[in-house]
């Protein structure tokens, strides 16, 4: 007989709320904070160009322009790209709306492709289906921290002619390997472009923050001038002259800074990335050693078996339900867990779905059946790199004893 589930009267697995994700922040990214409070410089100061150049030494980008958030480095992307009306983008249906509001930012149309059913990933295929004389870009999405097939992405857009901008944001670490070489993810090696997110759930944090990377100068030119209202400097080049009041709007731009103490975090967050990004493969390898042998479960691929070809960066551990063995909904299984206090979150709702990209631009259920599918099996389990491995173990207990509860007997 089933354990009785907390969600029925029975005593949960946890006394307190275990989350999806969480930061990690230390006392000495604390002090790194302070220090930068009690300097001259608060906002647009000498710590966001050592942050950028960190980025870029351990990526290997050129070139990094840090903003606001990971939207705001969709948006720069996009206007770097000089996207505009009648300009079609194509992206991933299964990702967070910010990827396709950038698109719409400019006044360019998102175009959905579907997805792998296996990894969460665009579908080069579905992409090809996907490409008109309109189309400008396209925007993969290394969904939960695993890397896109770069190979396929590039061939695609060399022979169509368009550019690629990575949505990096659940994949600061991640690698993969093409033609005998890794390369890691941000290094912008087969794209024009990568954006990352440093949100408090993402492998490293500013509090909000964002940043893109890439090789070109002139795109990077145009990119920075997004941050600051669209101001160029360069008339104080051009005229020869030392007057620091001197400065030109060239372009429409938006108030995306980010300040010192933010970035001043950053850096000091990048020094721990390999042992947080060592802390998610464990406990991702644990999660599968614990689960493989459940029917009413399908996994992720474990890091051993990706080895080979990709590093996963393990943003997300997202399990995908077997409904037709299970007596319960996704919903009935969420809410046994978050009683139990196991707290999984559903990454993503297709963008497709939601009610202004329905009711502006047409879309509809079923248009994206693989997304739709995908989207409704699944959860993300607790996944960070200060859980311990009681919270660990307390998570392998909530899943078993609620999939026991719902198994069909």
């Amino acid at each position: 007989m089933s354990e009785k589930l907390a969600i029925h009267g029975g005593k949960p697995i946890r006394e307190t709320p275990l989350p999806y994700g969480r930061h990690w922040v230390e006392e000495e990214d604390i002090q790194a904070v302070v220090n930068v409070l009690r300097s001259d410089w608060i906002t647009m100061g000498p710590k966001i160009d050592e942050f950028e150049q960190s980025v870029c030494c351990y990526t290997g980008a050129q070139y990094a322009v840090a903003v606001s958030s990971g939207t705001a480095a969709l948006h720069g992307a996009m206007f770097g790209l000089g996207i505009k009306p009648g300009d079609e983008v194509i992206t991933t249906a299964m990702t967070f709306v910010a990827t396709a509001n950038a698109i719409l930012y400019l006044g360019g149309t998102p175009v959905f492709a579907d997805i792998d059913p296996k990894t969460g990933n665009i579908d080069p295929n579905e992409i090809e289906k996907k490409v008109t004389p309109k189309t400008k870009a396209i925007i993969p999405v290394h969904y939960a921290g695993l890397p896109c097939d770069m190979a396929a992405l590039r061939e695609i857009a060399n022979r169509y002619n368009v550019r690629i901008v990575e949505d990096a944001a659940h994949a600061l670490g991640a690698e993969y390997r093409l033609d005998n070489k890794w390369y890691k993810v941000g290094e912008c090696a087969h794209s024009d472009m990568a954006t990352f997110s440093f949100h408090p759930v993402k492998h490293i944090t500013t509090g909000e923050g964002g940043m893109i990377l890439l090789n070109d100068k002139v795109l990077e030119e145009k990119t920075r001038r997004i941050r600051m209202h669209g101001v160029s400097l360069d008339i104080r080049k051009r005229l020869d002259k030392e007057s620091i009041w001197l400065y030109e709007m060239v372009d429409l731009g938006y108030n995306y800074r980010i300040s010192d103490f933010q970035c001043a975090l950053g850096i000091s967050q990048l020094k721990k990335l390999n042992r947080f990004l060592k802390r998610r493969v464990e406990i991702a390898e644990r999660y599968y050693s614990a689960f493989q042998e459940v029917e009413e479960l399908s996994l992720p691929n474990p890091s051993s078996s990706l080895a080979a070809v990709n590093k996963h960066a393990w943003h997300l551990y997202v399990i995908q339900l077997q409904l037709d063995k299970l007596k319960g909904t996704r919903e009935n299984i969420y809410f046994a867990l978050r009683a139990e206090n196991i707290w999984p979150q559903v990454h993503y709702i297709p963008v497709h779905l939601h009610p202004y990209y329905q009711k502006r631009l047409g879309y509809k259920k079923g248009d994206f059946p693989v997304a739709e599918s995908f989207y409704e099996r699944i959860l993300s389990l607790p996944l960070y790199p200060k859980m311990s491995d009681e919270d660990v173990d307390d998570v392998v207990e909530g899943v078993t004893k609620v999939i026991n509860y719902y198994r069909k007997r």
